[in-house]
């Protein structure tokens, strides 16, 4: 195995997407409005430590994507749909393997699954497509 080098503009752009489209998933366009009340939250109520949140789930996107950028590269996609492809496969294992169990053990319903890895699932497809692509 080699070192791979990353296009650091690719990984930041990649890390912000994420975020946002985990801001516009978890709004009240998309999916607050179910999202919250399986959580129990009242509607309209400011999580405590929004900006710390805010804050360290940007820093997580950004390692989310420095990881699967080398996922990417030790496969070998060169193409948005190899890279989506490889997005797909660690969705599948590490997003739905461990959050469907945990969903279940924590008794809530479907639908609070389907949200949260419908998020992880669209977040890893598109940024494993693009980092394939923008390396």
């Amino acid at each position: 195995m080699h070192h791979l080098h990353f296009n650091h503009l690719a990984l930041v752009v990649a890390a912000v997407a994420i975020w946002l489209l985990g801001a516009l998933w978890y709004s009240p366009v998309l999916f607050a409005k179910p999202w919250i009340a399986i959580i129990g939250r009242k509607e309209g109520e400011k999580p405590k430590g929004l900006v710390t949140g805010m804050i360290g789930s940007l820093i997580g996107d950004l390692i989310l994507a420095f990881v699967l950028a080398h996922i990417i590269g030790w496969s070998g996609a060169d193409s948005f749909g190899w890279g989506a492809f490889v997005g797909f496969i660690v969705w599948l294992g590490f997003v739905v393997g461990p959050l469907f169990p945990q969903s279940i053990y924590e008794g809530r319903p479907f639908k609070y699954f389907a949200i949260n890895a419908g998020y992880w699932l669209i977040s890893l497809v598109g940024v494993g497509g693009m980092l394939a692509v923008w390396h």
